[in-house]
C-alpha cells in the first residue's frame, strides 16, 4: 500500500451533524414524508444534475434563487418547504460541531505529524463565513476546495482533481478522503483514494484514519 501523505475531508456531516439528517427531521416536524422532503430539497445527491440545490452548490444560482425554486418544487407536491426555515432549525443546534471536536483535535495531530490536510466540500457561496467560523479552518487545512467556487461538485471526479492539484507530487493512492455520503466515498475510491464513510461515531472515523497510517 502506498504511504499516506494527505488526509482530505468533507465538511458538513463530518465536522458537523449531517444536513441530510436535519432535513429528515424537518420533514417529520412538518408532518411530511422525510424522504420526499430530502428529495425536494437536495434532489438525488448520488449524482450531479440540474436540481436547484446542485446548481446552487456549483455557484450557478444564488441562495434566494434556489429557495424560490425549491419552494415551487414542494408546492407542486402540496408541501411548503422553505429552506430558510430548515437552516434556522439547523442553526439552533450549532450544527453539532461541538460534539465533533475530537476530529478537530485529530486533524491538528495529522498536520503536526507532517501530513497534508485539505477540505473538499459541496457548499453554498453565501454560507462561506458561517461554516468557516465553526472550526479553525485556516489552522487545520492547507487548502479548501469549495464546490460553489470551483463550479463542480461531488461526486464529479473533477472536484478531486482540483484537490490533487493542490498537492504536487501526491497521487490519489497516497490520499485518504472522509465523507458522510456513500456516493462521494465511492467516487473517491474509484479514483484510487482510500475513502472512509463517516457517521455519528467520530471515534470510529478517527480510528479508521489511524489504521491507514504507519
Amino acid at each position: 500500500m502506498a504511504r499516506i501523505r494527505a488526509v482530505l475531508f468533507d465538511f458538513g456531516g463530518v465536522f458537523t451533524d449531517s444536513p441530510f439528517e436535519a432535513v429528515l427531521g424537518f420533514g417529520r416536524e412538518i408532518g411530511a414524508d422525510p424522504a420526499a422532503v430530502s428529495r425536494i430539497v437536495f434532489g438525488s445527491y448520488a449524482e450531479d444534475g440540474d436540481h436547484p440545490w446542485h446548481r446552487l452548490e456549483r455557484g450557478e444560482i444564488t441562495l434566494e434563487d434556489a429557495r424560490g425554486a425549491i419552494l415551487a418544487l414542494g408546492r407542486a407536491e402540496a408541501l411548503e418547504i422553505d429552506i430558510y426555515a430548515l437552516f434556522a432549525r439547523m442553526g439552533r443546534s450549532g450544527a453539532g460541531a461541538d460534539r465533533r471536536r475530537p476530529l478537530v483535535d485529530a486533524v491538528r495531530r495529522l498536520r503536526e505529524s507532517g501530513l497534508h490536510t485539505g477540505i473538499i466540500t459541496n457548499n453554498v457561496r453565501e454560507f462561506g463565513e458561517g461554516w468557516r467560523a465553526l472550526i479553525p479552518v485556516d489552522e487545520l487545512f492547507g487548502f479548501v476546495i469549495d464546490s460553489s467556487h470551483v463550479g463542480v461538485r461531488k461526486p464529479d471526479p473533477r472536484i478531486f482533481a482540483h484537490a490533487l492539484r493542490q498537492l504536487p507530487g501526491v497521487t490519489a493512492p497516497e490520499c485518504v478522503f472522509l465523507d458522510d455520503h456513500p456516493a462521494n466515498v465511492a467516487a473517491a475510491r474509484a479514483l484510487g483514494m482510500h475513502a472512509i464513510l463517516v457517521d455519528e461515531d467520530i471515534g470510529a472515523a478517527i480510528a479508521a484514519i489511524e489504521s491507514l497510517l504507519p
